[in-house]
């Protein structure tokens, strides 16, 4: 892929961005535990992040009215740097009187965090070919996966070196980064009709999926993946290895790293081979689907912990293999002005779904064993790959047109 400037200052404020929301919530948990002792504080920031996204993704459209995306982007991560600044300055007089202040900082990074993630994504075909895009979103998913794998070892590690306010600090500056990277984008204008009112210009993006056959058929796909994918979040992992497996936390460790070693690979993947995948887009996002749902079920069928770091591993890049091609028809299926709306529509899907269905799997699991959760989750992406294989010729007549 050709050097090109604005997708390069993209992908470093936005990488910046990601070290920084990595290392600011490893310190935000560290603090809340220190200070209270409490697990379940600890659990609720993870909580608090993924509401306040959801009601973000949902108002981001009215934003999108007001300001230019490049300004959007790189405003949100001048808020977030003001925000940290506050928050850093705020810690020393930190007490379990006062802690719950943190939560509203927590939000309100959350809430201009999450108009970033549909913003860039709706920014990358204005600054790249319409034959590079795979290549382009393989590459942003490889260093965000790598970003995400590392960070968390490297965040926890600074504890040792740094204090928690010292990596708030940090946190800061990179943020600041970000937002002069970001500032130098070229301007990408989105003018949408201001005739609408409110109500339309918040429900445009729904319209716009729900009355297009495509992205209908992929925001039920992305509805179906996201309960299934809750089985991978930390909570229901450590059970998994704890009953099921029977092993000790190491191993826990072991498969989350895996599972992200996986989405590493599969990024990797589609970014080496982009200009083979760009020509069966349908059939990788149903290869994806399939074998996700088969590993998955095996995973949970599985008592062997090597046995499952191996399942664990392959379930990412089957993730992968058929998310990033999902991404492209995405982009590729209405026109640039309609994306910052129809990536805040999936992604408020998406967030809503997550926060409701984690919830459900922990009862799930609870009520019917560990086991269960990853049997129901195979069995929903299969469904998925069904939805997938049935829509192959819709999908492959979108992205030729």
């Amino acid at each position: 892929m050709k050097p090109n400037r604005n997708f390069n200052l993209l992908l470093t404020g936005q990488s910046l961005a990601n070290i920084g929301d990595v290392l600011y919530i490893v310190s935000i948990i560290y603090i809340i535990f220190e200070l209270t002792g409490s697990a379940t504080a600890a659990a609720f920031v993870p909580f608090t992040i993924t509401s306040s996204m959801f009601i973000s993704n949902t108002m981001t459209p009215l934003l999108m009215q007001r300001f230019n995306l490049k300004w959007l982007l790189a405003g949100s991560q001048m808020g977030k740097t003001a925000l940290l600044m506050a928050l850093a300055f705020f810690l020393p007089q930190l007490s379990l009187s006062n802690f719950y202040g943190l939560f509203l900082v927590i939000s309100l990074v959350a809430l201009l965090d999450g108009c970033a993630n549909p913003v860039t994504q709706s920014l990358i075909p204005n600054y790249v070919k319409s034959e590079q895009l795979l290549k382009a979103n393989g590459m942003t998913e490889t260093i965000t996966q790598l970003i995400q794998t590392a960070m968390w070892f490297v965040g926890s590690s600074l504890l040792i070196w740094l204090s928690a306010n010292e990596i708030v600090w940090l946190t800061a500056g990179l943020f600041l980064i970000s937002s002069i990277l970001l500032s130098s984008l070229e301007r990408v204008d989105f003018t949408p009709s201001k005739e609408h009112g409110k109500w339309q210009q918040l429900s445009q993006g729904w319209q716009t999926v729900s009355t297009s056959p495509v992205l209908k058929r992929i925001a039920w796909m992305d509805i179906l993946e996201t309960i299934a994918g809750t089985v991978w979040i930390a909570a229901i992992l450590y059970v998994f290895v704890s009953d099921a497996l029977l092993a000790d936390e190491k191993w826990w460790g072991f498969i989350n790293g895996s599972f992200f070693l996986g989405l590493i690979a599969g990024s990797l993947f589609c970014l080496r081979f982009s200009n083979w995948i760009e020509q069966k887009l349908s059939q990788f996002i149903f290869l994806g689907a399939v074998s996700s749902s088969v590993i998955t079920i095996a995973f949970g069928l599985n008592s062997l912990p090597a046995l499952a770091l191996l399942f664990s591993f392959l379930v990412g890049v089957s993730s992968q293999i058929k998310n990033i091609p999902q991404q492209t028809v995405v982009q590729t299926s209405v026109s640039k002005a309609q994306l910052p709306t129809v990536f805040t529509t999936l992604g408020a899907i998406g967030t809503g779904t997550f926060g409701v269905a984690s919830l459900f799997m922990g009862v799930l699991a609870d009520a019917f064993g560990i086991r269960s959760v990853f049997i129901l989750s195979g069995i929903l992406l299969a469904v998925v790959s069904l939805i997938a294989y049935k829509g192959r010729i819709l999908l492959w007549r979108t992205v030729q047109e």
